[in-house]
């Protein structure tokens, strides 16, 4: 009994890989992106005073800071309102405001620290802490620096992830198993129409479950929804078509519904840890952080967090979008043409 098992694992390579591949996967993962505490933190500094601040600052920084500062940004001629702009298209973790910027009567630097990103904000409140009276801080976008309202708009991303990635995947599957996927090959049906008719129960499916989950977020968490419902609508339906298309592309290369459950998890697995959503992608190294942006649910975390906390627009969104447009695109388009390779044989036998 021993050597038939053994001879049967031999032959399904997909589970020998998936007993490989998983355990050093998960070993480079949490080895090199396990990370919470994010080092450096970007920086702009504002204000008729803002050069003198930038030295002041370097100055004082203690030796045991939590982070360290990135300067990208030293502007004597910017304003108040040109520094939450920076802030709210995420273009720095905290904003110095000096001189006549300064939002404070006694002339003190006020930093303005963004909340959306959770653990950048810890280290910068632990930062302007240890400054003391010498400057005023305010914490936009989560005040509070509460966990849910960080957590419910990627959740949102994970639940479409998963019905699109682990559903889908097995609908083309059961069509092989069942052997009716000859018989939409003899259909006078092109590959890209099976595709989306396959998808399209599932598209209608997640589409109302996002709607379920961020009303739910907001109302049981109190999580706000600053931006424009058009904006977080089209990026999820563009979000929604890259994760059905890695479903159907997934169930064209397995043959069984366990291969397809396999592959699925192995496919979901990199982007819960690697899209921002535990880790931040700041405190990953490079070489992780890069696998991380090739995720598509790294982009919709980003352009949820940016719609519904920061209220960002499209002028600062539209890189998110266009990246999961191209995303959507590839993957729908090689999904058609495995499937066009199942099918032209029975056509051509026809």
């Amino acid at each position: 009994m021993i050597v038939k098992e053994f001879r049967e694992l031999r032959r399904d390579r997909r589970t020998v890989a998936m007993l490989v591949a998983l355990p050093l996967l998960m070993l480079v993962i949490f080895g090199y992106a396990a990370n919470f505490t994010v080092d450096e933190l970007k920086v702009a500094v504002v204000g008729d005073q803002a050069e003198q601040a930038e030295q002041q600052i370097t100055e004082q920084i203690p030796a045991d800071a939590p982070a360290t500062l990135d300067l990208v940004d030293v502007d004597p001629d910017a304003t108040a309102a040109d520094a939450r702009d920076q802030l709210q298209d995420d273009h720095v973790d905290l904003a110095i405001l000096t001189g006549e910027a300064t939002e404070t009567d006694d002339g003190r630097p006020t930093v303005l620290i963004d909340g959306s990103n959770l653990f950048a904000a810890q280290s910068a409140s632990v930062l302007v802490a240890q400054l003391g009276d010498r400057v005023d801080s305010e914490i936009l976008y989560n005040p509070d620096l509460e966990t849910s309202w960080v957590m419910v708009p990627a959740i949102i991303g994970l639940i479409l992830t998963f019905i699109g990635t682990i559903i889908t995947s097995i609908g083309l599957v059961r069509e092989r198993e069942a052997g009716t996927l000859e018989q939409l090959a003899v259909m006078p049906l092109s590959p890209t129409s099976v595709v989306l008719g396959k998808i399209t129960p599932y598209f209608l499916l997640a589409c109302f479950d996002m709607v379920l989950v961020t009303l739910l977020g907001v109302w049981l968490f109190g999580v706000p929804f600053n931006g424009s419902v058009l904006l977080f609508a089209v990026g999820a339906a563009i979000f929604l078509f890259a994760v059905l298309g890695i479903g159907v592309l997934i169930s064209t290369v397995s043959q069984t519904t366990g291969q397809a459950v396999q592959v699925a998890l192995m496919t979901m697995l990199p982007q819960i840890l690697l899209s921002g959503m535990i880790f931040p992608l700041d405190a990953m190294a490079a070489g992780v952080r890069w696998i991380g942006y090739v995720l598509p649910l790294t982009w919709f975390v980003e352009l949820s967090q940016g719609v519904m906390l920061r209220g960002a627009g499209w002028d600062s969104l539209w890189l998110p979008v266009a990246i999961l447009a191209v995303m959507a695109t590839v993957v729908f388009g090689v999904a058609v043409l495995r499937l066009r390779r199942d099918i032209a044989p029975a056509k051509a036998a026809r």
